[in-house]
């Protein structure tokens, strides 16, 4: 198989599971404040155009379908933060990978709140959230230097953008919030992301 044709076929299997995703966030969100647990495969494959054999081929869980986008995001938080210009300085550089990765396009409201308002939704959000954090802190590292095995700065860095962006998303939904997501995503990462400090001595 030549690269178009697997370029091809994998874009042809991410617009499946981004259908897939979209048509169980929007039966969920249908339904009403417990709309997941009236959601049914049958449902969801029907509404997104495929068999419930081919659901099952891409998601083991209702929730895993319903917060397979936040994974696909955080899978590509490391790759964000290495395409910034290479002088940019490292905070400068998280907070504009990241305002592009999380908020362009802005979250769909309506099922960001599904997501947080719903426990195991929020359980499984939380667990893509965290596949941000070991991609990202290797980026962190390339760019300062550092050894994302031995030193700190990478990983708490990682972790702290990853639980910045939920809160964000939380303050986001809160009633009276009238700014835009890529504004409190902005103030939200300005509280936790500090210039690099200099590499360690290896000696």
């Amino acid at each position: 198989m030549n690269d178009d044709a697997m370029n091809l076929r994998a874009r042809n299997k991410q617009a499946t599971r981004e259908a897939i995703s979209h048509a169980a966030l929007r039966l969920a969100i249908d339904q009403g404040p417990h709309g997941l647990a009236l959601v049914r495969v049958q449902d969801i494959a029907s509404a997104a155009g495929v068999s419930p054999r081919t659901y099952n081929n891409y998601f083991s869980s209702r929730e895993e379908a319903i917060c397979s986008f936040q994974a696909d995001q955080s899978r590509r938080a490391g790759q964000a933060l290495a395409a910034r210009p290479a002088d940019e300085p490292l905070d400068r550089a998280i907070i504009a990978a990241m305002l592009e990765l999380y908020t362009d396009p802005e979250p769909d409201r309506a099922g960001l709140r599904m997501i947080m308002s719903t426990p195991e939704l929020e359980g499984e959000a939380l667990k893509a959230f965290t596949m941000a954090e070991g991609p990202l802190a290797e980026a962190i590292a390339a760019r300062a230097g550092m050894d994302p095995e031995r030193d700190l700065f990478p990983g708490v860095t990682a972790a702290a953008v990853a639980g910045a962006i939920r809160v964000a998303g939380r303050h986001w939904l809160a009633p009276g919030s009238a700014a835009s997501f890529a504004d409190v995503v902005r103030e939200a990462l300005a509280c936790v992301v500090p210039p690099a400090p200099a590499p360690r001595s290896r000696s």
